[in-house]
């Protein structure tokens, strides 16, 4: 039994429940939220910094960078091109469709970051649903539940494995190999793959009619005057007119001689100008009162007007310093370089002032924007998590490189699996490979590198080794074990799966991994059983979040995308997340115990 709590473990466990809270209620982004524990920790005395800091040089850390890098390549030359033909389904039937989708998504996610996989494939579902009138609401779930379920299946599916595997070495143990995970997270997928196969596809909502249009919605919210040829303020700017924010309403582009000009502070009106509004309608009556100012005969339509910008669909990143924030506060037009017409919230589009709209993560935003947006904000997920052409083509890759980029990636895989290289140099090598191969720009691997991940990640390991210095995993432990005990190992196992996938839906899975498996590995230690189970045991109850949108970041990214409300993902959720469960402690119970 362990000794009372000392005043440093009543603290730490202070700053852990302060950290679920702030991430809950969203007070700030989740890497600033770990990083401000992480100086909580320092400035008490209870970590010194060789210790707090020392995540930034774990070499999980340094993995998962070189396997974002290794990602970007494979997906900018396009390698994996070849999955359409495996995806879709000529069958009409629920039960050969989402089989089909789930198989090779999940096969795919087991061997790279399973975000560009969702943001590649959410278009390409959008377009052959509509293409065949089904609902897109019945497949972007499933997307992303299999693109969780494929990160169970190796080490390198998921940044959990590959941190907790890195964990288990510092503290003595064998890190995990290359396919350890396999015989839990291949059994999970193909059990939920048949779930849905079966009869599960009933659950999922058919939002069909009910997913708003944003070019549809923007029509409600878009007016427009016309500057009279007489008009008293010709000469002044927009800014000295007043027109630029209007409280309800904002100007957001001036149509001149055929071409379409965004609205800047400085520029100068003159007659016949057309001045195109984003805001609530009714503010067209107080502006048709301004002298000079007529009213336009026909509707405004962005889309139809000659030269008009490329009209782009960004998903907000949770990690985006908009969440919080309104367009105005944020400074959109400047920091960003488009034009937000519009914002879809799940379900609806929002209404009133786009401008006075605080931004939540998952928003789905219409952007107005010059050719090259998608490719600058696509290299940025901590901003957004997709961002993707509405009306024009995309840019195709770089199919030359791909058998390339493919073999590279192969190599790895190959080398690691045959423990002739650790994980971390295999990786880093690799993504030296794509450099140097040129499947992709330094400036686009260092894009795709998500810093606020990596802060993320080494800022939890800090308060991983506060929960384990100060006594506190101990008696985290003792309480698993009191809780368990009464069924035996299988108990504790239960107890422990359910505490660490709690945590993980209330804050985020990488977190939750990190601060669980000082408990989990103290756990093992009391009862004399392998410790390397019960950190598998942690990496699958922390990736396995279905039953929030924001437990994980692919449901996140597909919530606008598919119009889903949060009661979706409960309903869909909690049958996934007990079978994955059962199959899980089962399975280690039988394989590894």
């Amino acid at each position: 039994m362990a000794e009372a709590l000392t005043w440093q473990a009543w603290a730490t466990l202070g700053i852990l429940v302060g950290v679920v809270v702030a991430l809950l209620r969203e007070w700030a982004r989740p890497d600033l939220v770990l990083l401000g524990s992480l100086g909580l920790l320092l400035v008490g005395g209870i970590l010194p910094p060789e210790t707090a800091f020392a995540g930034f040089s774990n070499t999980a850390v340094l993995t998962i960078a070189a396997l974002f890098v290794i990602a970007e390549g494979l997906q900018r030359t396009g390698a994996f091109a070849f999955l359409d033909g495996l995806l879709f389904s000529p069958a009409p039937a629920w039960s050969r469709i989402l089989p089909r989708l789930m198989v090779p998504t999940a096969a795919l996610s087991a061997f790279m970051n399973n975000t560009p996989i969702v943001a590649m494939l959410i278009p390409r579902i959008q377009q052959w649903a509509e293409q065949r009138d089904l609902s897109a609401s019945k497949l972007l779930i499933p997307l992303s539940y299999a693109a969780i379920l494929g990160g169970m299946i190796t080490l390198i599916g998921t940044a959990t494995n590959i941190v907790v595997s890195g964990l288990l070495m510092e503290a003595g143990y064998e890190g995990f190999a290359m396919f350890d995970l396999t015989l839990v997270g291949l059994p999970a997928m193909l059990v939920v793959v048949a779930f849905f196969a079966l009869g599960g596809h009933r659950l999922l909502p058919d939002h069909r009619a009910e997913v708003t249009d944003l070019e549809e919605g923007l029509r409600d919210c878009l007016f427009g005057v016309k500057v009279a040829p007489d008009a008293p303020f010709l000469g002044q700017t927009v800014e000295a007119m007043g027109l630029r924010a209007l409280g309800d309403a904002y100007l957001a582009h001036i149509y001149r001689n055929d071409e379409q000009i965004p609205a800047r502070p400085d520029l100068v009106l003159q007659g016949h100008d057309e001045l195109t509004f984003i805001g609530t309608p009714t503010m067209l009556p107080s502006l048709l009162e301004q002298p000079g100012l007529l009213r336009l005969v026909r509707q405004p339509d962005l889309t139809a007007l000659p030269g008009h910008l490329p009209l782009y669909e960004a998903v907000v990143a949770p990690t985006s310093q908009l969440v919080g924030q309104t367009l105005k506060e944020a400074n959109f037009r400047e920091a960003y370089g488009g034009i937000v017409l519009g914002i879809q919230r799940r379900d609806q589009q929002t209404e009133g002032s786009l401008g006075q709209t605080p931004i939540e993560a998952g928003d789905l935003l219409l952007i107005e924007a010059r050719a090259g947006f998608e490719a600058r904000w696509n290299a940025n997920r901590d901003e957004f998590y997709l961002v993707a052409l509405r009306d024009h083509p995309a840019r195709p890759p770089e199919r030359r490189k791909a058998p390339l980029a493919l073999l590279l990636f192969a190599g790895m895989i190959a080398l690691v699996t045959a423990g002739v290289l650790p994980i971390v140099t295999a990786a880093f090598a690799t993504a030296l490979g794509m450099l140097a191969t040129r499947c992709l720009r330094v400036r686009e691997a260092g894009n795709a590198v998500q810093v606020s991940v990596l802060v993320m990640i080494a800022a939890a390991l800090g308060l991983g080794e506060a929960v384990q210095a100060t006594g506190l995993a101990d008696h985290l432990a003792d309480f698993v074990v009191a809780l368990g005990s009464r069924l035996h190992l299988v108990g504790i196992l239960l107890v422990l799966y359910v505490l660490t996938n709690l945590l993980a839906e209330l804050i985020t899975n990488k977190a939750a991994a990190v601060l669980m498996l000082p408990v989990a590995l103290t756990v093992a230690t009391q009862t004399g059983a392998d410790p390397r189970a019960f950190a598998l045991l942690i990496c699958v109850a922390a990736t396995a979040s279905f039953i929030s949108p924001i437990g994980y970041q692919t449901n996140l990214m597909v919530m606008s995308a598919g119009g889903y409300r949060y009661m979706d993902y409960v309903r869909v959720g909690i049958p996934v997340s007990l079978l994955v469960m059962i199959v899980a402690i089962s399975s280690i119970y039988l394989f590894w115990l």
